[in-house]
């Protein structure tokens, strides 16, 4: 299934939960933090008001709560508004 974000809006793909800390103990999958970071998949056209400056293959971190799960061919995705995105990780 293919999607394509309407106006503002950015399709990501969340990176994966640390599964192990840096000595190397195993993190259960209970206790893992939400991460917020997400590489681009797909952006919108933007608006006048709000322009789209990020681009396919892009890390970023958004806001904790923000955007929309969505399940596409059975990996889970987020749509975010282009004002939920923190920053790009470089």
């Amino acid at each position: 299934m293919k999607i394509k974000p309407l106006a503002d809006r950015v399709l990501v793909k969340n990176d994966k939960a640390e599964t192990k800390t840096a000595s190397g103990l195993i993190i259960p999958e209970a206790a893992q933090e939400k991460t917020q970071t997400a590489v681009v998949v797909e952006v919108g056209p933007g608006t006048d008001e709000n322009k789209i400056t990020v681009k396919k293959g892009d890390r970023i971190m958004y806001d904790k709560y923000a955007g929309t799960q969505v399940k596409i061919d059975g990996e889970d995705h987020l749509i975010l508004r282009m004002s939920d995105i923190i920053a790009v990780i470089e």
